[in-house]
């Protein structure tokens, strides 16, 4: 079954993907034969996974990379109904 995963890298960011074996891609990252952005950034964990169909892990990488890190840091705590709330735009009020 396809997955959408997210990684922790050595230098603390993260990286999200997607893939039909999670074992065998984390197993690649972790080698360095993953994507080149993770290569560079040695060791990876993997710290969030979830089961999906092919069309959903694909939409739920490319969601999760246009997160912000205290969004993505909501989903790996399991904190589902805190992330609404960091999905929100700030707005500033206006004098005058």
């Amino acid at each position: 079954m396809p997955w959408a995963y997210l990684l922790r890298r050595a230098d603390g960011s993260y990286y999200a993907g997607s893939t039909r074996s999670l074992a065998l891609r984390v197993e690649q990252h972790a080698a360095g034969e993953g994507a080149e952005y993770t290569r560079h950034r040695l060791p990876v964990e993997l710290v969030w996974s979830c089961e999906f169909n092919v069309g959903e892990a694909f939409a739920w990488e490319k969601r999760i990379q246009g997160w912000s890190r205290a969004k993505r840091e909501a989903l790996i705590r399991g904190d589902f109904a805190g992330l609404p709330a960091l999905s929100a735009r700030r707005t500033r009020s206006r004098a005058g």
